[in-house]
């Protein structure tokens, strides 16, 4: 059976949540993006703090706020009531959105969908796909092979993509799902990708180096051919 889980949020300090209220970079591309295309019909998908609910409901999008932690919704929403903004909110699992077939426009999901194993991401990827109208896109993060993260042999291996991040933080307890370029293609054979970047971070925590890498995917739900 797969699973998948969110992020403890109520284990940060506030000083660390207000970290995640600043917008990603590639955010800011996709508001403008997504606006060019007349996309109106938002899905922040994993919606944590809100950061990316309020740029694009800033922005005049109908925005959708999904997250499987009750605590961040709420934050989502009392951040919002004190902008002014009207969201609709729902808490649940990715594997099941709550949301009608070719219903919504564009979907930002950082750092969300390997949250789960294997078949869990997939069934994540189908949901995806359902709601998306054709011609509907989706920002989405996979975590690669080469982060620090897949090499830590201590933590559980679910399957031959995932492991249990067992560090005791915001994620402990929580399955990663790894990738590389060949896997994440195969993963949106049924999507037009409109583009693909492998982003490697470095950081330093506690005197010790890491790295983080992600595949950075925009990917594209197709038009529907013509009869005839």
């Amino acid at each position: 059976m797969s699973i998948s889980k969110g992020w403890q949020w109520e284990m940060l300090q506030e000083n660390q949540k207000e970290y995640w209220r600043n917008p990603s970079e590639e955010s800011y591309y996709l508001v403008n993006r997504w606006k060019m295309q007349g996309k109106s019909e938002f899905l922040d998908l994993g919606c944590g703090m809100g950061r990316h609910s309020i740029l694009f409901g800033k922005n005049g999008f109908a925005v959708n706020c999904f997250d499987i932690s009750e605590e961040a919704v709420r934050c989502t929403g009392q951040w919002a009531e004190q902008e002014g903004l009207s969201f609709q909110y729902a808490v649940g699992d990715m594997l099941k959105l709550p949301y009608d077939d070719n219903s919504i426009d564009c979907i930002m999901c950082r750092n969300v969908i390997s949250h789960s194993d294997t078949k869990g991401v997939m069934q994540a990827i189908a949901e995806i796909r359902r709601v998306l109208r054709a011609g509907g896109e989706c920002f989405l993060t996979l975590a690669s092979k080469v982060t620090w993260g897949f090499k830590q042999e201590e933590w559980p291996l679910l399957d031959k993509n995932t492991r249990v991040r067992m560090d005791g933080g915001p994620e402990h307890g929580i399955p990663h799902f790894y990738v590389d370029y060949k896997e994440a293609k195969e993963l949106f054979q049924s999507f037009e990708i409109v583009n693909i970047s492998h982003v490697e971070t470095y950081y330093e925590h506690d005197g010790k180096e890491y790295n983080s890498a992600h595949y950075h995917m925009l990917i594209k739900k197709p038009e529907e051919r013509k009869k005839g």
